[in-house]
């Protein structure tokens, strides 16, 4: 058999057209982009042998060492910077809440005492100032009587006075005298029955006298010197809105001034007790019976004071006192009302000295109020800066020895001060974990993952 064999092709002239056209235009493209890879060669020319290996090594692709970084290493002085604090974890059990805005209100009828002119007269002291605590019985004006009842008054119960010592005298006389047969008994009992009308009359106008805001001491005073008071001084209650007697009040508003004529029944002073508070809270209609049925269990509740400087202020086990019986014409809120004891942040000082109280809770400040609504049990509960939110991951920080390992975790709930973790497996009872400074934690991995440059591909990952 004959041998083939196989015939180079041949380039025909349309062929040969082609790869023309291919050339030229392979040629434009490297003439247009010669700065990108020009400077390129004359690198890999100028390296030492073995160097362009390297590079080649390196250039084109993500260094993936810097994405896997999950621990971090803190110095104690670190620590410190952050307010790095670590705790164990233990499963508990936690109640979830809904929040309500509230707003700290007096309590109507009680907080507020106003202190009025028990006659007409001229004020002639001022004892307190606008502000200061004042205590039941202590000195608040000195008032000269110009009102024409109590000046009555006083001469009425004094000329009944004046009477029964004469008739006193004149009993003294006959009980004598009956004893020697110079007179009857009759005589003497006539007397004796008119000193008992007497002594009737002058208890009532002593009971008048008191109505007319004079003190006990001030009425014996006018008994025993015979002489009319000129002047009365008003005095704080000396009993509480509730009747305590160890409140302190606080000057909250002065209606006069010295010089100024008052009529009876005219406002001088308003006195607060701010020693017991209450909590309004303003609920929507639908949270209506979940409030009705934290009224009948008896549910503690916790209050949350927002500050800007600093972490909340959580006042806990607090019970609701009642629930309004209509819903606001205007807001159509539903206002609820919660007890809120009130401390002393300062105790006035002598009774002679001008002093001032503080108290921990003001009127007016707002708040949010915690209502349980369900609980759940075997869960891990932990401070809110205790987990680092990136995307839609969220991380808590393990403590491994010195280092800060970070867990992807399962967030079941947040509120503005707590986080509940799912136990699924990601953290387990007695863990140590970062308690606080989560997020600068996290911080500190993505500036280690993010690298600085690369000295071998002459570009940032």
């Amino acid at each position: 058999m004959s041998e083939v064999v196989a015939k180079p092709p041949r380039f025909t002239r349309s062929r040969r057209l082609w790869y023309g056209a291919a050339g030229v235009l392979i040629a434009g493209i490297l003439a247009v982009s010669h700065s990108l890879w020009l400077p390129y060669l004359k690198g890999l020319a100028a390296q030492p042998k073995g160097e362009a290996a390297k590079t080649d090594e390196h250039a084109g692709h993500d260094h993936g060492g810097h994405a896997e970084v999950t621990s971090v290493k803190l110095s104690q002085q670190a620590r410190k910077n952050i307010g790095l604090s670590v705790g164990t974890i233990a499963l508990t059990s936690f109640d979830r809440t809904i929040s309500i805005p509230g707003i700290i209100v007096e309590r109507p009828g009680r907080s507020l005492v106003e202190v009025t002119a028990p006659l007409t007269g001229i004020i002639t002291r001022i004892y307190p100032i606008l502000g200061e605590a004042v205590r039941p019985g202590q000195k608040l004006f000195d008032v000269r009587v110009t009102h024409e009842e109590l000046v009555q008054a006083q001469a009425d119960f004094l000329r009944t006075a004046e009477e029964l010592d004469v008739i006193g005298r004149e009993i003294d006389r006959l009980e004598k005298v009956a004893l020697e047969g110079v007179v009857a008994g009759k005589a003497l009992l006539e007397r004796q029955y008119e000193q008992q009308k007497q002594l009737a009359v002058q208890r009532a106008q002593r009971q008048a006298l008191l109505l007319h805001g004079l003190s006990e001491q001030q009425v014996q005073d006018i008994l025993s010197s015979r002489t009319l008071l000129s002047g009365l001084t008003v005095s704080a209650p000396l009993n509480a809105p509730d009747g305590m007697t160890e409140t302190i009040f606080q000057v909250q508003e002065l209606k006069v001034a010295r010089g100024q004529h008052v009529n009876v029944g005219e406002t001088l002073a308003v006195l607060a007790d701010h020693a017991e508070l209450l909590i309004q809270g303003n609920a929507f209609e639908k949270d209506a019976p979940l409030l009705a049925d934290a009224v009948r269990l008896g549910t503690r509740v916790a209050a949350v004071i927002d500050a800007e400087d600093r972490k909340p202020e959580i006042v806990s086990n607090l019970s609701i006192l009642y629930l309004s019986g209509k819903i606001d014409a205007e807001s159509r809120a539903l206002h609820f009302y919660i007890t809120l004891p009130n401390v002393s942040l300062k105790t006035p000082g002598p009774q002679d000295a001008h002093d001032f109280i503080y108290w921990q809770f003001r009127p007016g400040q707002r708040m949010q109020i915690q209502i349980p609504v369900e609980r759940w049990t075997d869960r891990i509960v932990l401070p809110i800066d205790a987990i680092a939110q990136d995307g839609a991951e969220t991380y808590v920080f393990q403590q491994n020895g010195d280092n800060f390992v970070r867990r992807s975790v399962h967030v079941e709930y947040r509120d503005p001060s707590t986080v509940v973790i799912a136990n699924d497996g990601s953290l387990f009872p007695g863990d140590q974990v970062a308690l606080s400074a989560a997020q600068q934690l996290q911080l500190e991995i993505k500036n280690k993952a993010g690298g600085g440059i690369d000295p071998h591909a002459g570009h940032n990952h």
